[in-house]
C-alpha cells in the first residue's frame, strides 16, 4: 500500500511550500494538488494555480511523486497542457503523476461563460481529451480535429522524461468511464458516491465502484491487478485525519478493497478537511507499519 496526501493550492508559497517539503520527510509516497480554478466554497478565499504549484513543490523536493489529483478538461486544452507536462516531467526529473478527470459542473465550468455540458457530454469531451494529449506526448507532430479539440501540427520536443509519457491515472466513477480507464489508463481512481452523513454508504459505492472496474478491467483483457488503483479516503463525509484511529482504519479498509494507494489531506484549519496537524505528524510516524500491516 502507498499513502499520498493532497495540499490544496489555497496557502502563499510561503507556508505551502514547507507543506510540500515535510510530505516528503514524513515519508508519504505521492503528493498532490487540486486542478480547478475555483472550488466549493473557498472561492471565497485565496487559491493558486495547480502547474506552477507543482512547478514549485518539485524544485523543493527529491524524491516524492508529484500530481494532479486530478488535471481538469473543463479549462485545459490538450496542446497547451501537453507542453507544461513535459515541462513538468522535465523539472520534476521524471516524478510526475498525471491524474486526469471530466471536470464537473459548478464554478470551473461557469467561470469561463460557456454553456453548460451534460454528464455524457463531459465524457465525451474528456475521452477526446486524453486521446489527444497522449497522442501529442508520444507524437514528434500532430494534426488533429475532433468535436472538442483541434491541434495544427502540435510539436512535443523534447519528450518527457518517463517514457513513453508520464503515467495517466484516471478518475472515473460511472460506467463509461470506468470502462475507458481499464482500457487506457496506468491508474485509476475513484471518489465512490457522495454521501452526506453516511459512511457506512460510502464505503459500500466504493466497493461497488470497485467490483464494477474489475468487470471492465476482465472486458478490456487486462489483469484485474493490472492498474494501480488509488482512493481519495475523503470523499466521504468523515476526514480520514480526524484521528489517527480514523486514518489507520480508511488504509485498511482501502487496502482491503484492493485499493494500492491511499490519499489523504492536509489538515485544514476550518470548513473542508478540517483538522490537527498533530494528527498528521503522529500518522506520518506510523506510515512504514500502515504500508505493510
Amino acid at each position: 500500500m502507498r499513502i499520498g496526501i493532497v495540499i490544496l493550492p489555497d496557502q502563499r508559497w510561503s507556508v505551502a511550500g514547507r507543506r510540500w517539503q515535510r510530505a516528503e520527510e514524513y515519508g508519504f509516497d505521492h503528493a498532490w494538488t487540486y486542478d480547478h480554478l475555483g472550488w466549493r466554497d473557498l472561492i471565497e478565499g485565496p487559491w493558486f494555480d495547480s502547474v506552477p504549484t507543482l512547478t514549485a513543490a518539485a524544485m523543493v523536493t527529491r524524491r516524492i511523486k508529484l500530481g494532479f489529483f486530478v488535471a481538469s478538461s473543463n479549462f485545459r486544452h490538450p496542446v497547451h497542457f501537453a507542453r507544461e507536462v513535459t515541462a513538468l516531467d522535465d523539472i520534476s526529473e521524471g516524478r510526475l503523476l498525471l491524474g486526469l478527470g471530466a471536470g464537473g459542473a459548478g464554478f470551473d465550468s461557469a467561470v469561463l461563460g460557456g454553456g453548460e455540458l451534460s454528464p455524457r457530454e463531459r465524457v465525451d469531451r474528456f475521452t477526446e481529451f486524453v486521446d489527444l494529449l497522449e497522442t501529442i506526448l508520444k507524437s514528434e507532430s500532430t494534426t488533429w480535429r475532433g468535436s472538442y479539440y483541434a491541434a495544427v501540427d502540435a510539436r512535443s520536443l523534447p519528450g518527457a522524461v518517463q517514457q513513453p509519457r508520464p503515467p495517466f491515472i484516471i478518475a472515473a466513477n460511472g460506467p463509461r468511464s470506468l470502462r475507458y480507464a481499464a482500457a487506457n489508463g496506468d491508474g485509476w481512481t475513484t471518489t465512490g458516491t457522495m454521501f452526506s452523513d453516511d459512511q457506512e454508504a460510502w464505503w459500500q459505492s466504493v466497493a461497488d465502484a470497485s467490483s464494477r472496474f474489475d468487470e471492465a478491467l476482465d472486458a478490456a483483457g487486462r489483469p484485474r491487478d493490472a492498474v494501480p488503483r488509488y482512493l481519495n479516503l475523503d470523499s466521504g463525509p468523515e476526514f480520514s485525519l480526524s484521528s489517527v484511529d480514523a486514518f489507520e482504519d480508511a488504509v485498511g479498509r482501502a487496502r482491503a478493497l484492493g485499493f494500492t494507494d491511499a490519499i489523504t489531506h492536509w489538515p485544514r484549519e476550518s470548513s473542508w478537511y478540517a483538522g490537527d496537524e498533530k494528527v498528521l505528524e503522529t500518522v506520518a510516524a506510523r506510515l512504514p507499519r500502515l504500508r505493510v500491516s
